[in-house]
């Protein structure tokens, strides 16, 4: 074998253990773990800390996403949007992923426990157990509330942040974890349309699969208005300013339009389906991000 043919051969290897991660997703999450530092700290965190706060934090969250890959490899290989994942594909063993999955979240516990703080490890394993075990194993392929109830393990990242700054949790903390809680399921369900096939081939009772689209476009709307809420709640505490507030009540607002338009959409038209799931991504930044401009000092 060539030298380029080897070091071919272990980039490959070493994109599909990255793509095990789900790094776009861990991004997303280590934004909001950032974010909640910064607003727990009242500035910038101390960079140390931060720094292997975030690094845990994506060893958990990577380590999770590992093990729900290995355990969802039936289901990813007959689904277009996963079936060039690495085991589907077959350029993984199940079990290397696995491994992989288990010893990632280990050394996060270690590394959080040891360099950071107990509660710390603690929430970021229980963010990786609530995943694994209750949304994957339990949830995921048993009940249409699996993105409802299985959301909270994606609302866990701010916690960690938070209690890597103070060393415990606060009022703040909990909207953080209940505003990615009541994200969820608009965000997912709007994915969940425009992948209808996708999951009616694979058998996953998805909102949409089970209940239809009508009823999957007034729940996200009703989860989209106690959003905006549970977003204006955060500023009552004291701990944001009123520049969020008014990112939070136009992002909420607009956010409550999307899903409107979306209930208007007749079926099969999935276009503005696409674009709700677009602008749930921008909200959850730009809501995160106003955090941090407004944060109280």
């Amino acid at each position: 074998m060539s030298t380029t043919t080897e070091q071919r051969t272990l980039t490959g290897v070493l994109a599909d253990y990255v793509a095990l991660t789900k790094p776009r997703i861990i991004v997303l999450l280590l934004i909001t773990c950032a974010c909640a530092m910064i607003v727990a700290q009242g500035g910038v965190p101390p960079l140390p800390r931060a720094l292997i706060t975030v690094i845990g934090l994506a060893l958990s969250c990577g380590g999770a996403n590992a093990v729900n890959m290995w355990y969802d490899r039936d289901i990813d290989a007959v689904m277009e949007r996963t079936r060039h994942r690495p085991i589907p594909a077959r350029r993984m063993a199940p079990g290397a992923a696995l491994a992989f999955g288990i010893a990632a979240e280990a050394a996060s516990f270690v590394v959080l426990g040891v360099l950071v703080n107990g509660l710390t490890a603690v929430l970021a394993l229980a963010g990786f157990v609530y995943y694994v075990f209750v949304y994957t194993m339990w949830l995921k392929r048993r009940t249409p509330q699996n993105i409802v109830i299985g959301g909270a393990a994606g609302a866990f990242p701010p916690l960690v942040g938070w209690a890597a700054v103070t060393g415990h949790l606060s009022a703040a903390a909990a909207l953080l974890f209940l505003i990615i809680f009541l994200w969820t399921p608009p965000h997912f369900w709007a994915l969940a349309l425009y992948k209808d096939a996708d999951y009616r081939r694979a058998g996953v009772p998805m909102m949409p699969v089970v209940r239809g689209w009508r009823t999957t476009k007034g729940q996200a709307l009703v989860y989209a208005a106690l959003l905006l809420c549970a977003s204006v709640l955060l500023y009552l505490t004291h701990t944001v300013g009123a520049l969020y507030l008014a990112v939070a009540l136009v992002l909420g607002v607009v956010f409550i339009g999307y899903s409107l338009v979306l209930l208007a959409e007749p079926a099969p038209q999935v276009k503005w389906a696409k674009r709700t799931f677009r602008y749930s991504l921008l909200y959850l930044t730009a809501l995160f991000g106003a955090m941090v401009v407004s944060v109280h000092r």
